[in-house]
């Protein structure tokens, strides 16, 4: 009965943390044209035509207005009567997202601008939490619980910080301070093998930081290959550092991974302890970095797929390129995400044996 209110607790209060979160996200949000909610009631008129000597598909829908000003309201729109880099063909019963704007005229134009995705978004949710919590049970539901307030802990505390000019690594570092701490001990236990845990994280996340450091300013990085640092640099008027922008990114990117790998390093050690008491220190430290080096060799790999993954359509850009490999490899759009990627592959080997170092030796002294 007891698991029974204290899982009701935290469901509840991981909810509500979420409810926080989207009205601060709202809250927070810049002001906007007016948009309304719309779904394609009827296809009035479907063609290929001609525009700037390219064909591609037009369209002349009927869109019932589900939330705005003109809620219940039907409207026409056309759509591919202008050039189109990504030509779209909406049907019936498709949820869209339309924009509103007047001419010199004072005429009001519609067009769609994107689809509409929360519900689909919020069903996939809903399955991670239930297939979380279904697998992993009473671990698994706090893991969602720690996730939950490490998104606060950025939402309500890193990103402001940022935004209003605070030093980027500096409220990074500090976040991540808070953020350790609470992630482990809600999924982890409070016990000495999360103790360990931390401490090997910790230390981790100080070289990944010091590292990233060095060879940001090293490489003579800016932070200002992506086209977003440059609209955040104007809309700012130049109050955030881009290139700590950078750094911090580095640091928060890799913190979530460490927990894996010190985690499964600390509970190794104290399984290796447990199940042969007489064990001395160098011969757990000798078998856990056994286990460890397995888990490095598919955990950089892993990073190194899912950093390529993240930037295929970069990279693509590259295949048939003229300009030659070593060219290409110096600019900054792609030595940032080397840096990243080797700076944080980096971090996550040392954690290996950095953890399983403390770890071996609390457990030898451990009575």
């Amino acid at each position: 009965m007891k698991k029974i209110f204290l899982t009701l607790f935290f469901l509840i209060a991981f909810f509500c943390s979420s409810t926080v979160f989207a009205q601060t996200l709202i809250a927070n949000s810049p002001p906007k044209q007016e948009t309304l909610e719309a779904i394609v009631s009827r296809v009035i008129e479907e063609k290929q035509i001609e525009v700037m000597q390219k064909k591609q598909l037009f369209q002349k829908l009927e869109l019932e207005i589900t939330k705005g000003i003109l809620v219940g309201k039907k409207i026409i729109v056309e759509n591919g009567n202008m050039p189109l880099a990504n030509e779209q063909r909406y049907r019936v019963d498709d949820q869209v997202i339309v924009s509103m704007n007047k001419n010199t005229n004072g005429k009001v134009n519609y067009f769609i601008s994107d689809y509409m995705r929360r519900d689909s978004l919020t069903v996939l949710f809903l399955i991670f939490i239930i297939v979380t919590v279904v697998v992993a049970k009473w671990r698994g539901l706090m893991s969602l619980i720690g996730m939950g307030i490490s998104f606060l802990i950025i939402f309500l505390f890193i990103l402001p910080k940022i935004s209003t000019g605070s030093n980027p690594v500096e409220v990074a570092i500090l976040g991540s301070l808070i953020i350790i701490p609470i992630s482990f001990f809600l999924s982890h236990g409070f016990n000495k093998k999360t103790f360990v845990a931390i401490a090997g994280t910790l230390i981790a996340l100080i070289i990944t930081g010091v590292l990233s450091n060095i060879f940001v300013n090293a490489a003579h990085l800016t932070g200002f290959a992506s086209e977003e640092a440059g609209f955040l640099q104007i809309a700012k008027q130049g109050a955030i550092n881009i290139k700590g922008l950078l750094l911090a990114g580095i640091i928060i990117g890799v913190l979530g991974v460490l927990d894996d790998i010190t985690v499964s390093q600390s509970s190794i050690v104290f399984q290796l302890k447990e199940a042969n008491n007489r064990l001395g220190f160098s011969e757990i430290y000798k078998r856990a970095m056994q286990v460890g080096q397995d888990h490095i060799s598919s955990m950089v790999n892993t990073l190194i797929l899912v950093y390529t993954g993240a930037a295929l359509p970069l990279l693509l850009l590259f295949i048939n390129n003229p300009r030659p490999f070593s060219e290409i490899v110096n600019y900054e759009i792609i030595a940032d995400e080397i840096v990243r990627t080797l700076v944080g592959s980096i971090g996550l080997v040392l954690s290996v044996p950095i953890t399983t170092f403390i770890a071996a030796l609390v457990v030898i002294r451990k009575k």
